[in-house]
């Protein structure tokens, strides 16, 4: 080939590469664009909604160059508590969802103002005992191992059974102590959750926390979770329920109006309203631990109600710390919102709200319904968070239900309960 050929051979191939190329990476950014949009839309229809919020996330507002956790810390440290009911009721409280802890698998969790190590052994039971070994203090759950159904310290190797908390095993010593022992605490595991049972005086289990039998049989499965640290008294939270006035105020602004009280009441997100009508009532012996909330939602929108998104809900608390949000519907299905209360310490309650539905209803159905209930729960977090307990409140008569379910809800201290004895200073968020 002739010199001039061979420098117009590699001419076209230049221009070719350089036409080319624009198309190869248009090619690309294609293929990148559908992947990603695959991925969002496998995550929408099939995979669990985790919203887990850390304890500054919500519910507080901060101005002048601060932190979201320096105006939690000031919003506590500022706050008047009121004059609070004792801080742990006798009951029943989620430690865990189940998914969450697998066989083997060892978990420190904070409750009660304690420190517990949950862990599952091996036979795949789930046992919850005090966190410190009684030899030198040391933390069960950080660094422990299960050992078949006990969990070995990871200090000197002690070796605590799971069901009563005994020590089984001293690696170095000729003789395990009759009082060497870990608090055991009572614990049950139900519709894919871990209890434990609290009484300030160490009775035993007055009741049970009752079985969703479509959670169990496989028929409502797991389409995800929300997890909230609300700083308020526990007895403020369920309250809720009995306060039918608040809904009105607080709840008529459509979900796109997002949870910040700032704005929710914007015009932007006007034309669309939620309507609420609500009942509450505690039950009778031998359900006298338990209560109920009858709730009618309609949904407007610029003006005109859509009955299709009607909505009527049956909320039945067992105890202080369990709620079964129930869901029936001709065109949205059937399942569950289990929301659970648990104290962390007097004045820091972890709430979760974790969704059970028909498996064959699609997943963005409950997840939509959680995402729903997330927001117009975050409102209340608001609230709570900065409010005062008034242990005599000035209530008009359409108030009743408020103080029929202070009434309700003493049944769960006793003379023992623990009070607050000391505010601390800050979250330490």
């Amino acid at each position: 080939m002739s010199v001039p050929k061979a420098a117009a051979g590699i001419g076209l191939g230049v221009l070719g590469a350089l036409l080319l190329a624009p198309l190869d990476a248009l090619w690309r950014a294609a293929l990148c664009a559908v992947l990603l949009a695959s991925a969002w839309l496998y995550r929408l229809l099939f995979c669990p909604l985790e919203l887990l919020r850390s304890p500054d996330d919500v519910g507080y507002v901060a101005r002048g160059g601060r932190s979201r956790a320096q105006a939690a810390n000031e919003a506590r440290r500022r706050r008047k508590v009121g004059e609070l009911p004792p801080v742990y009721p006798n009951g029943w409280y989620r430690v865990l969802d189940s998914h969450v802890l697998r066989r083997g698998e060892v978990k420190n969790v904070s409750i009660l103002g304690e420190q517990v190590v949950v862990f599952r052994g091996e036979d795949g039971k789930a046992h919850v005992l005090d966190a410190y070994c009684p030899h030198l203090g040391a933390n069960l759950a950080v660094g422990g191992r299960v050992v078949g159904s006990c969990i070995e310290c990871p200090f000197h190797g002690w070796q605590f059974r799971g069901n009563d908390g005994k020590c089984e095993k001293i690696p170095y010593a000729e003789k395990v102590p009759e009082f060497a022992k870990v608090r055991s605490w009572t614990s049950h595991e139900v519709n894919k959750q871990i209890l434990v049972w609290f009484h300030c005086d160490g009775e035993a289990p007055e009741w049970t926390v009752p079985e969703q039998r479509e959670i169990t049989q496989g028929e409502w499965v797991y389409r995800g979770r929300t997890e909230h640290f609300i700083n308020a008294h526990i007895q403020e939270i369920p309250e809720n329920a009995a306060d039918i006035a608040h809904l009105a105020h607080l709840h008529t602004p459509g979900i796109l109006s997002g949870a910040d009280l700032r704005y929710t009441n914007s015009k932007t997100w006007d034309f669309v309203r939620h309507d609420w009508k609500v009942q509450w009532e505690p039950e009778s012996e031998p359900n006298k631990h338990c209560s109920q909330m009858l709730v009618k939602h309609a949904l407007t929108v610029f003006g005109w109600h859509w009955p299709l998104l009607d909505v009527h809900v049956v909320a039945r608390q067992v105890g202080p710390g369990v709620v079964f949000l129930l869901f029936n519907h001709s065109f949205l299905g059937r399942g569950v919102i289990m929301h659970c209360v648990t104290p962390v310490e007097p004045l820091l309650q972890c709430v979760s709200h974790t969704v059970f539905y028909q498996s064959n209803v699609p997943a963005v159905v409950p997840k939509f319904i959680l995402k729903a209930e997330c927001i117009q729960f975050e409102r209340d977090v608001m609230i709570w968070n900065n409010k005062t307990y008034i242990a005599k409140p000035l209530l008009v008569k359409e108030d009743s239900a408020i103080q029929k379910h202070r009434r309700w809800f003493s049944q769960f201290y006793s003379d023992n309960s623990p009070r607050l004895r000391h505010q601390r200073d800050t979250l330490d968020f």
